[in-house]
């Protein structure tokens, strides 16, 4: 099957091709960029005159999990959909469950730190389901430091997770703030010899709780310096706040010594997670300069009113999701930090996707448009949008190149060592996957607010995953699902 893409803007940040061509697809392949490519009979030819083309999005932080969510992303200009800050376990359970329900999307997770530990330190059987996860966040049986023993087994199951296709580990730090960070280190030591990255949501920064063990973000440069180990920084934005300027410092000083470090951020000012998280107890809410009128449950809009009403929460529905406001869009200087943490070089996009909730109780649905009442953070519906809008089309700080530079090329490298089959993603030339994104710039823009958040973005004229359309002429094909699993290949 052929599909030939006539006469758009073709960028390929690979190569840094910024011009009028146009992209030829055979079975799931770019075979031909250039302009005036023949035509055979048989062809399906669309005109995309005056949209920009390029390599679909990579997500390396969503945690949709359904069709519903990556039904959002899809129109948010995303073909692959990973979770790897929080990863799933046992990781061949959730590659085969995703398989048989279907994906838009390609996926991809990594091995989970949480899950491991709480298997070890507290006995909870992982089933490869975020809802389960969000649960467990909240208890403090996991949080806890490891004895030596207790360490390589838990060690031994993430090693196992990776010889079996993940994507490198995904460490939650931040929700187990207070453990030894010698067990970070001999994490990273394993991961450097598996040829795998660490996707890391760092714990407290010094600024906030002066009794962290290591600051967060220091933590991440100094691992990466000992051990060698590929270390990924999972949304900079939301875990740095105020204290960016003094993060981004750091990092660029770790990386400019050798040390690789990666970054990625999402332009919103509140981030979204389980009510039961330990930086959301009242204690550490005030170390962040937050209350709990901070914090908004997410299926029923409520703003929490106090400190008890806090903890009454986090008692009965440790796994609620719930946002957290940590900046103020409507501040300037708020949005200037927000700003910082994208423009920082090479910071990679990435959205930390929730899925959809309804207020029955469900997660899914295979309904388009989707039915009404769902809820989720604006960041499953908004995020590459939001990013384009501001960054190309309001304050032109990123040329098209760079923005698909941020958005497909830098995350598809972040996995070329652990997983080969990246390597032909994120680009736009021969011998590319033919996941490929066709949008209207003077439109493209996000629709999903706080309060309204599953209204798909505007302005994705096109999508192809695999050189399937998932997308056509702006409308979602509800038929479509060509994603295929992303595995780790262990050395």
């Amino acid at each position: 099957m052929r599909t030939l893409l006539r006469g758009g803007r073709v960028i390929d940040p690979a190569t840094g091709f910024d011009g009028t061509a146009d992209v030829l697809v055979t079975d799931g392949v770019v075979t031909a960029v250039g302009e005036g490519l023949p035509s055979e009979a048989g062809d399906t030819e669309i005109d995309v005159s005056g949209l920009v083309v390029g390599p679909g999005f990579i997500d390396l932080h969503s945690h949709v999990h359904t069709i519903a969510g990556q039904r959002l992303q899809a129109m948010d200009g995303v073909t692959t959909a990973l979770d790897l800050e929080a990863g799933l376990m046992p990781i061949e359970r959730a590659y085969a469950e995703a398989a048989a329900a279907g994906r838009p999307l390609h996926y991809g997770f990594s091995a989970s730190w949480g899950s491991a530990r709480a298997q070890v330190l507290a006995g909870i059987e992982p089933d490869a389901n975020i809802d389960s996860g969000l649960a467990v966040l909240g208890n403090p049986s996991w949080q806890r430091s490891s004895s030596p023993k207790e360490l390589a087994a838990w060690l031994s199951l993430v090693e196992g997770e990776l010889a079996v296709g993940a994507l490198g580990v995904g460490v939650l730090l931040g929700y187990a703030p207070l453990t030894d960070p010698g067990e970070f280190l001999a994490l990273a030591r394993l991961a450097k010899e598996a040829g795998a990255p660490t996707y890391t949501h760092v714990r407290e920064l010094v600024e906030v709780d002066p009794a962290t063990p290591v600051d967060g973000s220091e933590e991440i440069a100094i691992v990466a310096a000992e051990t060698g180990a590929a270390m990924h920084h999972c949304h900079v934005n939301s875990t740095s706040g105020h204290q960016i300027d003094r993060v981004l410092t750091a990092l660029e000083a770790s990386r400019s010594a050798g040390s690789r470090v990666t970054v990625e951020a999402y332009p919103y000012g509140a981030g979204s997670t389980g009510i039961g998280a330990a930086f959301l107890s009242p204690e550490r809410l005030k170390m962040k300069g937050l209350s709990p009128s901070s914090v908004i449950m997410l299926e029923s809009g409520e703003r929490i009113a106090d400190e008890g009403r806090l903890l009454q929460v986090r008692e009965e529905e440790p796994g609620a999701p719930c946002i957290l406001e940590f900046l103020d869009e409507s501040n300037p200087r708020d949005l200037e930090l927000l700003r910082q943490a994208l423009v920082f070089p090479d910071a990679i996009v990435a959205s930390d996707a929730l899925p959809v909730y309804w207020k029955n109780g469900t997660s899914e649905s295979t309904e388009w448009p989707l039915p009404p009442g769902g809820a989720t953070h604006p960041r499953t519906a908004g995020t590459y949008a939001k990013t384009l809008r501001l960054m190309v089309r309001e304050s032109k700080a990123w040329t098209w190149v760079e923005a698909f530079r941020r958005c497909s090329y830098l995350p598809a490298r972040v996995l070329d060592e652990v997983a080969p089959a990246a390597r032909a993603k994120g680009r736009l030339d021969v011998g590319a996957d033919a996941d490929i994104v066709v949008l209207d710039p003077n439109t493209i823009t996000d629709a999903a607010t706080y309060f309204d958040s599953t209204r798909p973005s505007v302005g994705v004229r096109h999508l192809f995953v695999s050189g399937v359309p998932v997308v056509t002429d702006g409308n979602l094909r509800t038929d479509a699902f060509p994603g295929k699993p992303l595995r780790g290949e262990p050395r």
